[in-house]
């Protein structure tokens, strides 16, 4: 008889977004004529960028004939996108990273869930609470966080580093030493941030003590304030600890294109084994590549005229984020995040549950968001909103939430 990878029947219930994608769906069949706003899951509202469709037009006419067609993309991705990131995302923020570290993908998502397939099953995980249910849930189904303790909802092999608001949501030091550190920043979901100086601790504490870095920078075209990096690249010795994760998902609204890339250095290693060697390895065997179409409307976003229309779009965003959280301020709510990324983190009133809030959202004022403790137990008492609907249904839903 076949067996089947038993680490699968740890997971509780169904990943989050699936849950409450259900949920929406059963009250939306029961309340048929209830016009609901969703800010939950964080999906762009906003079209492509001109430039893009320009770049995809293009692409698309050149697959149509012999002498431009493009089969199987290069292992790594195409060099013209390559050289393009590290131009504008590595060199031009004195980063020193070479196009063959950059590894192109169809997302950070896929990315930060497959990266720990060449880890061993015996490393211990840290991860921020509340946290990305990703970067845990990857690592339950490869055998690596234990035993899950429903009471707590914690995994007995996890390291937890609580993010709350007595410590501003910044993660601190673990008391037990990690052999994986996973730091999304800015953050999801709390859309809190640290300083560059902080960042450069953490990579000095991770080389001191032998741990790997899996830093997912997803948002960082949405940091704004000056002390914050936009990679962990410039922080000083980061190339020996820490592998970095970028997509364009939310700075290109490419959520429904599918790209985004790995920086893994030559010079991270295990002893003498090269991870950078590894990943290549790994990505060659199990991965044909992002399309050239899709590649090439990567490379558009570094244009010039694509960066300026992809300034316009975060701008959009973040103007929603200022109106969720200027809105839910008003209403007395106790608010966090929606300065450096497209997310506000707020306190549920009354002592409400997270998933108790939900409910109340969604039944009384027809708006979703995500429960906090989604995300880890930590999130208990919070909730999530984005900023990514179109600014007509934001100022809908925050008008809403106001007369609860």
């Amino acid at each position: 008889m076949f067996k089947i990878n038993e680490n699968y029947q740890k997971l509780p219930g169904s990943y989050l977004f699936s849950t409450i994608a259900k949920k929406v769906a059963a009250f939306t069949q029961a309340n048929p004529d209830k016009d609901i706003i969703r800010l939950g899951i964080g999906d762009v509202t906003q079209p492509l960028a001109p430039a893009v469709i320009e770049a995809m037009h293009k692409a698309v006419d050149e697959m149509g004939s012999a002498e431009t067609f493009h089969g199987y993309a290069p292992d790594l991705g195409y060099e013209f996108l390559r050289n393009a990131i590290v131009e504008h995302d590595y060199t031009s923020r004195g980063c020193d990273i070479a196009p063959d570290e950059i590894f192109v993908s169809d997302g950070a998502k896929s990315d930060s869930a497959n990266i720990q397939e060449i880890f061993g099953a015996d490393n211990k995980i840290a991860v921020c609470d509340p946290v990305y249910p990703v970067y845990v849930d990857s690592n339950v189904m490869s055998g690596r966080t234990g035993v899950y303790n429903a009471e707590t909802e914690t995994w007995s092999d996890v390291i937890y580093m609580p993010c709350t608001m007595e410590n501003g949501f910044v993660p601190e030091f673990p008391k037990e030493t990690p052999d994986m550190i996973y730091l999304c920043l800015p953050n999801n979901p709390t859309g809190t941030t640290i300083t560059k100086a902080k960042l450069q601790e953490w990579v000095d504490y991770a080389n001191r003590v032998g741990a790997v870095i899996i830093y997912d920078g997803a948002y960082e075209a949405y940091i704004s304030e000056e002390d914050v990096a936009h990679s962990i690249y410039e922080c000083e010795g980061a190339k020996t600890c820490a592998i970095e994760l970028k997509s364009f998902s939310k700075n290109a609204g490419f959520t429904g294109v599918r790209l985004g890339y790995t920086v893994v250095p030559k010079e991270l290693k295990c002893q003498d084994v090269s991870l950078h060697g590894m990943w290549a390895r790994r990505h060659g065997t199990k991965f044909n590549g992002a399309p050239y179409i899709v590649q090439r409307a990567g490379e558009a976003t570094y244009s010039k005229e694509g960066r300026a229309q992809l300034q316009e779009q975060v701008a959009y965003y973040m103007k929603n984020a200022a109106v969720i959280k200027t809105g839910l301020k008003d209403a007395g709510y106790t608010v966090f995040g929606g300065v450096n990324a497209p997310y506000i983190w707020l306190k549920t009133p009354d002592n409400m549950t997270s998933w108790e809030f939900f409910d109340y959202l969604l039944e009384r004022a027809n708006v979703v968001g995500t429960p906090g403790s989604g995300f880890g137990p930590s999130g208990e008492g919070y909730f999530r909103l984005t900023a990514f609907g179109s600014s007509e249904n934001t100022l809908a839903a925050i008008e809403r939430v106001k007369k609860l």
